[in-house]
């Protein structure tokens, strides 16, 4: 796996732990040198390999290794565990030449570095105090013997040691610092000096002020984001930047994958502190926990560059960031943007000709070339549309280098990839032709200008003129009056042939309107007329309708069959939370068929809702169509939600049941709990359940849709394998961060579409999954993973208009479901074919449109599925 994937953090983990299991010590070593030349490792892991070095270090060579191994371990994150045992493990090479010294050296810089931890500081000075009171037993002379000058001034220095110790750190705020003051009041012959006294009261009320703080990391749980913010808030009022560098260092050892957070503590050390190793440091901490955000790498560039950095290495860190994998086309210009800048400021133009010129000019064509290449293949787009680049580039020639001539010869290239249209692009050429070249090649652009430009063409044509005006001889005024006169003319005769084509489209879609409202008119009169040719039997079978409900303009469609996915059209309400009504069966059946209805509903239970009780209700649908005995099977399911006080499932006139059902409970938590039950599947079916609202009195209630936006700390994954489960994909996906939610994507009928929706907690875990999940193979499905973004889709501006030309096919073919029993087309909509626009009949089946056979067919506006489904099943 990381031969094909090298930058697999978790896929490194799992090697080494399996080689450690094995005790394949030298691979053990080299997959750990591998991993730690990618990744900054953490603590738990430095110290693994630290304390297996140590096991097998045993001559002195091998000693020296196991220090160079603890330099690198203390520079990937400040942890006060891999400082002590360092110095501890220093004390063991004591006897060693200068091992005294060493040890000392060592335990001064980790007090710098973690001393004002003020949890686990105190642990450091503790160890360091031992030790020297370890020097100061065997400074001691002997039992009853005196000691000698040498040894006298031996013990007092040593003495002056420790008490500088306990002094140092009394003054510095750290938990338990009471005892620490009572053990050097116990271990001091003399008494404390007042200056030490009042030094610890300050660090102590110091202790106070951040003890909330501390208390909120404690009781917080991981990661701790915002309890660390405020903690750096309140050191940077206080502003000591000793202090405020270990919190954010301590914030960023649990929050390494947070861009945002990494960004600010690099601003910090760039603008205040300016310690040249200790800022280059950061930012390359930085850029190695984040590679896929651009802006750090920016920093390091310049930061790099700020502290005069050799030009080798800085060109070989902007070819790291290169291979960082960043997530979107623009990153790439800004990161070339930002070398070229560098590059540009190297150049000393005063002459005619030098390498870092050469240089600058081969770094704008490789960038020109490089995101042509590289960047629209992957991205398919090449995220420098206007390019700003290329203008950048044809600055530098003209300004600095008095090279018009290739400047012009960029500009050509800009306008030749789609950029002549635009009015702005023109003017940019323009002002510097104006700055930097002559008035010929100024006309000539703008006359260029005037013909080519769609977008503001009035604008160019002012700025033509008042050149003319300003510099011109009359036949130049002459001929720039008559070419934006000409050019004018033609774009207001296109514009009004453009407005005259809408007005005519809305003409139409209006006529379209009014002939389906007569239809329906006229359609529903012949009902009634029918209706009153009917006998008694009708009659008393309008009666029992009107227990049903109100008979509406069109008719509801016929159920579709037991175990058919598709809803009805009460379904359609179903999803949305409101009432369904159903309509009467079609008229034309035969005479028996109806009596046997008629007898049949006498024996249904009709379905009466009391809107009174809607807070306390709910709307069940989406269920299967052959449930057995559904009022039992609910029961079962919603009875731990609270207690239920009826289920009310709707049967057609036939007296099968419809798949949707009203609940009501006692109380309304109940119905609230029992929303959360939306989507869970029963029978093998997603059931919906949503809140039961009257579409009538609540117009504008919404109702629950997912996320159409940008969301960076969401995933969508495609590709994967129809049987892939829940449990199985997070599995996957949390390896690489924390996931709050998983979401496979099913249709109606509960079967998998090999999509699925990930939520992280933040958008650094969800940009590190994308770089290590997108090509990964599940189950011999190679899927694809990409942050979240659904594409914007145009609602239709009348979609009663449009609907009956986009979806309908001429009675007499049979829809996409073979001869089924509807005709309705299933086709998607970007199937339908413009030369053949049909028109939805009023009763549920198809007929040839006599407005759209004749007219011109408007190409349909681009829906989502849900506008889909609506405009396919509403009535």
């Amino acid at each position: 796996k990381l031969s094909i994937n090298a930058f697999d953090y978790n896929c490194h983990l799992d090697l080494i732990k399996l080689l450690r299991q094995e005790g394949e010590l030298v691979k053990l070593r080299r997959a750990r040198q591998k991993m730690s030349e990618l990744f900054p490792l953490t603590e738990e892991i430095w110290l693994d390999w630290l304390k297996d070095e140590i096991k097998m270090a045993s001559e002195s060579s091998e000693r020296e290794k196991v220090y160079e191994l603890f330099e690198r371990a203390v520079k990937d994150y400040i942890c006060p565990e891999i400082w002590l045992e360092y110095a501890q493990y220093s004390i063991g090479g004591i006897g060693q030449e200068g091992g005294m010294e060493k040890v000392r050296s060592i335990f001064e810089r980790a007090l710098t570095a973690v001393g004002l931890h003020v949890t686990k500081g105190a642990a450091l000075w503790e160890a360091y105090r031992e030790f020297e009171n370890a020097i100061l037993e065997t400074a001691q002379p002997a039992p009853g013997s005196i000691p000698s000058p040498e040894q006298q001034q031996m013990l007092c220095s040593q003495l002056e040691k420790i008490h500088t110790l306990f002094r140092r750190q009394l003054g510095i705020p750290l938990l338990d610092m009471e005892a620490s003051y009572a053990e050097y009041e116990e271990w001091s012959e003399d008494p404390i000096p007042e200056t030490v006294i009042k030094s610890y009261k300050k660090a102590l009320q110091q202790l106070e002020k951040c003890k909330p703080y501390e208390e909120a990391l404690l009781g917080a749980e991981t990661p701790k984001l915002a309890e660390y913010q405020a903690y750096i808030d309140f050191e940077m009022k206080a502003g000591d930047p000793a202090r405020i560098q270990l919190i954010y260092e301590r914030a960023l050892a649990e929050n390494c994958l947070v861009p945002d957070l990494w960004a600010r503590y690099n601003q910090y050390l760039d603008r205040q502190l300016k310690v040249k190793e200790l800022v280059l440091s950061a930012h390359d901490r930085a850029v190695r926990n984040c590679p896929w955000t651009v802006g750090l790498w920016i920093r390091y560039l310049l930061a790099m560059e700020r502290h005069r950095v050799d030009h080798s290495t800085i060109s070989e860190m902007f070819e790291k960031a290169l291979n960082a994998g960043f997530i979107q086309a623009t990153d790439y210009v800004e990161i070339w943007q930002a070398y070229l800048d560098y590059l540009r400021r190297r150049v000393d133009f005063t002459q005619d000709s030098s390498k870092e010129l050469e240089e600058l000019r081969s770094a704008f064509a490789r960038a020109v070339e490089y995101l042509k290449q590289e960047v629209e293949e992957r991205f398919s787009e090449s995220g420098d549309p206007s390019c700003t680049i290329m203008q950048n580039w044809a600055r530098v020639e003209a300004r600095l280098c008095n090279n018009m001539q290739k400047a012009r010869e960029l500009w050509d290239n800009i306008m030749t990839k789609g950029n002549a249209k635009y009015a702005n692009m023109w003017l940019e050429y323009y002002n510097l032709e104006r700055a930097h070249g002559d008035t010929q090649h100024c006309r000539k652009a703008l006359h260029r200008a005037v013909q080519c430009t769609s977008d503001y063409p009035e604008h160019v044509c002012e700025v033509l003129l008042t050149l003319e005006r300003i510099e011109g001889t009359l036949e130049d005024w002459d001929a720039a009056v008559q070419k934006t006169e000409n050019r004018l003319a033609r774009v207001n005769e296109q514009r009004a042939k453009a407005a005259e084509k809408e007005a005519a489209l809305a003409k139409q879609e209006e006529e379209k309107a009014e002939q389906r409202k007569q239809a329906r008119a006229e359609k529903k009169a012949s009902k009634k007329a029918k209706k009153t040719r009917i006998g008694d039997k009708r009659k008393a079978d309008d009666a029992d309708e009107g227990e049903w409900g109100q008979e509406e303009e069109q008719p509801s469609k016929r159920h579709r069959g037991e175990g058919d996915g598709v809803l009805l059209e009460e379904d359609m309400e179903v999803e949305t939370g409101l009432f369904g009504r159903s309509g009467p069966e079609k008229p034309d059946c035969p005479a028996n068929q109806k009596e046997k209805a008629s007898t049949s509903r006498k024996d249904i239970p009709k379905v009466l809702h009391d809107s009174s009780k809607d807070k306390v209700t709910v709307f069940v649908s989406n269920l299967s169509y052959n449930m057995s005995d559904p009022e039992v099977k609910l029961k079962e399911l919603f009875e731990s939600c609270g207690e239920v006080a009826e289920i009310r499932p709707v049967f057609s006139n036939k007296g099968t049941f419809r798949g949707y059902c009203y609940v009501e409970f006692k109380e309304e938590k109940s119905a609230l709990q029992a929303l959360g039950l939306d989507r869970k599947v029963v029978e093998g079916r997603p059931m919906f359940v949503s809140p039961c609202v009257d579409k009538n009195k609540n117009p504008d209630f919404k109702v629950f849709r997912y996320s159409t936006t940008l969301e960076k700390h969401k995933l969508f994954i495609s590709g994967l394998p129809f049987s892939c489960t829940k449990e199985e994909l997070e599995n996957v996906c949390k390896a690489h961060g924390n996931v709050k939610d998983i979401r496979l994507v099913t249709n109606r009928a509960g079967k998998p579409k090999g999509l699925a929706y990930v939520e992280y907690e933040n958008e650094a875990q969800a940009s590190q999954a994308v770089l290590k999940m997108d090509g990964l193979t599940v189950k011999e499905h190679v899927i694809k993973v990409a942050i979240s973004n659904p594409p914007l889709r145009k609602l239709p501006d009348r979609p009663e208009a449009g609907r009956a030309s986009q979806f309908a096919v001429p009675r007499q073919v049979y829809g996409a479901r073979g001869k089924g029993r509807t005709q309705l087309s299933m086709m998607p909509r970007a199937l339908q074919r413009q030369g053949n626009p049909v028109a939805k009949a009023e009763n549920g089946m198809v007929q040839n449109s006599p407005a759209t056979s004749s007219e011109p067919h408007e190409e349909p506006k681009k829906m989502s599925n849900a506008d889909f489904a609506k405009m396919l099943l509403k009535k």
